[in-house]
């Protein structure tokens, strides 16, 4: 088997839609994502047929960093985190994607034609392959929706920029508190499961894992936060709402 594509025998392909209408019902989610809701029908048909789905057993990577970029992935169950490994050899977890989300998605536009970083399953994973070469002969059949694509990617430059002058400019304290606030659920807005290991954490907010943890021990002192592990109540919302005020922009 070639080398670059070793990983693909870690999938585990179900029958194509055409022959399960659960299947197809799983395609239809995919154009209703913000992305492809205005696809004119004929190029939506096109890109459900190309789609393909695939389980994968938690700790299975999707694909790696450095190899060819032939598909995006759409997430339907579980999670996937994206990652790169530093000269260090620690593990960098940039972002956790859940259902409904497109990953790797730019990859199928970069010159170079390689996945920028790696993709692993974390937990059960159950996600739509969708072929680069049918998504950019969608761009090519559907101009409006090349324009919504360019759209796209230029809200994830905007956010990615945005990310960099966060952790460039803010405190350790203000990074944490703008985290713990995102993971917040609308049914438990107290409630914090961290999707990574307090390591991983560290590392996606650019600061020593002793340094996390001592301000988080000085957060369960203080009575702001209470928890362990991967596990937290926020105690004093607001106090951490007014860290991570300076997160928020205007546009």
């Amino acid at each position: 088997m070639n080398k670059t594509y070793s990983h693909v025998a870690m999938f585990m392909p179900t029958r194509p839609f055409s022959n399960d209408i659960g299947q197809v019902a799983r395609a239809d989610a995919m154009v209703e994502h913000a992305l492809f809701r205005e696809l004119q029908p004929a190029t939506a048909h096109s890109l459900c047929e190309a789609a393909v789905l695939r389980r994968l057993a938690a700790g299975r990577w999707l694909f790696r960093e450095g190899d060819a970029a032939h598909h995006c992935m759409f997430v339907l169950e579980g999670w996937v985190e994206v990652l790169r490994t530093g000269q260090d050899g620690e593990e960098r977890v940039y972002r956790i994607f859940g259902p409904g989300q497109l990953v790797a998605e730019a990859a199928m536009f970069m010159p170079h034609g390689r996945y920028p970083m790696s993709a692993r399953a974390q937990g059960t994973l159950l996600v739509l392959r969708l072929p680069g070469q049918a998504l950019r002969q969608a761009c090519s059949a559907d101009a409006g929706f090349a324009l919504r694509m360019l759209q796209w990617m230029g809200e994830r430059v905007y956010q990615l920029t945005n990310e960099v002058d966060w952790l460039t400019g803010s405190s350790t304290a203000q990074r944490l508190a703008a985290y713990l606030l995102s993971l917040r659920s609308s049914d438990e807005p107290c409630r914090v499961h961290l999707p990574l290991q307090i390591r991983q954490v560290a590392a996606r907010l650019g600061v020593r894992p002793e340094t996390l943890s001592r301000l988080l021990a000085e957060w369960q002192r203080a009575g702001r936060v209470s928890g362990q592990q991967r596990e937290w109540r926020i105690l004093d919302p607001d106090y951490l709402a007014m860290l991570a005020s300076a997160s928020h922009r205007d546009f």
